[in-house]
């Protein structure tokens, strides 16, 4: 059994905002992995500025995994504990290699055709137009659930945005979710959770930054919007350590980032305890290529779980892999009638 690295750089059809800043690339990286004829391919979507293992030596971690393949998924899930991107590349690899057809890792209705999973549709960050248009798009395109990043731009703006929604349509034709990836301080956070309450939203992630536990716990338990939290899971490993977060925050919702958790292996793992803890979640990729998005989306499938997921990551990039998935209606599918090409 061989294997090797290779880095990639996805390249945005449109500079997007976020509350960190423009994004006009996005780093990736996948391992390949053969042995007997046969090759398994998996992406370690590592985030720079989010993910945890965002080190010196993620590179040289890669490359000592390559050179340590034969020890086996296991023995090297458990080395590599702090690398939750590199957990992940590895699972699709070897659950590639192991799989009648290197793309279908987890058979079902979705990987058939038979079926799609329901998603949200993305606002990114920019001027009030350039939100305006994209929430035109998403409706026209038949989305409904969209999902708006905000925290970059003025708060009333983004209020003004959400409200000319809802002036057009109710929370039964259309779900609203809202992103702040932290942007609120928490003196603020309440304040404009209420503004917000009043829009009949669904939820929204990660009003204040991650690593206040005792400040969101208290937040959960007064908020007149379900929270949802997302960065607050990063770099939390140990499984006790996630019961006692989770415990202690007691979030509305929680959301799985398997590039960011450790792959599947963490997303069971958080899953479990949420379900235990009468928590939601939903799952969301985090701008991989479309191999990353493939696992993630067949993955998702299985879990049975039929809220809207932030899968529809896949259309950003002018250079992304061309492969069976495509959006539609809000949906994401599967067309066994295309094949993948792969230019690595």
């Amino acid at each position: 059994m061989r294997a090797f690295f290779k880095h990639y750089t996805l390249n945005f059809k449109q500079a997007s905002g976020t509350s960190r800043g423009i994004l006009k690339t996005k780093e990736t990286w996948f391992i390949v992995i053969n042995t007997e004829g046969k090759e398994g391919l998996g992406e370690c979507g590592m985030f720079k500025g989010l993910s945890i293992d965002y080190v010196s030596n993620f590179e040289a971690t890669l490359q000592w995994t390559c050179d340590n393949i034969h020890l086996g998924l296991e023995t090297l899930l458990d080395k590599l504990y702090e690398f939750p991107s590199i957990q992940f590349g590895l699972e699709i690899a070897f659950k590639s290699l192991e799989s009648k057809d290197k793309f279908e890792l987890f058979p079902s209705e979705f990987s058939k055709g038979k079926n799609s999973i329901s998603i949200n549709g993305l606002i990114w960050m920019g001027s009030e137009n350039f939100m305006k248009q994209q929430i035109k798009d998403k409706i026209e395109a038949g989305f409904t659930c969209i999902k708006m990043k905000i925290g970059a731009i003025d708060f009333q703006t983004e209020i003004h945005l959400l409200k000319s929604i809802r002036n057009e349509f109710t929370r039964n034709d259309i779900e609203l979710r809202v992103d702040a990836n932290g942007a609120f301080t928490h003196d603020e956070a309440l304040e404009k959770l209420k503004v917000l309450s009043e829009l009949d939203l669904h939820s929204i992630e990660q009003p204040i930054k991650q690593g206040q536990i005792e400040d969101m716990a208290q937040l959960c338990e007064v908020t007149p919007l379900p929270i949802a939290l997302d960065e607050e899971l990063i770099g939390v490993f140990d499984v006790t350590k996630k019961v006692k977060l989770l415990q202690t925050i007691r979030p509305q919702y929680i959301i799985l980032k398997p590039t960011l958790i450790g792959g599947f292996q963490g997303s069971d793992a958080w899953i479990s305890i949420a379900e235990d803890n009468k928590i939601g979640w939903w799952i969301t990729s985090a701008l991989e290529s479309n191999i990353g998005l493939n696992a993630i989306a067949q993955y998702t499938f299985k879990t049975n779980n039929d809220m809207p997921q932030g899968l529809g990551t896949g259309n950003l990039f002018t250079n992304n892999f061309e492969s069976p998935l495509y959006v539609e209606n809000g949906c994401l599918h599967y067309d066994v009638t295309k094949n993948w090409k792969i230019n690595l």
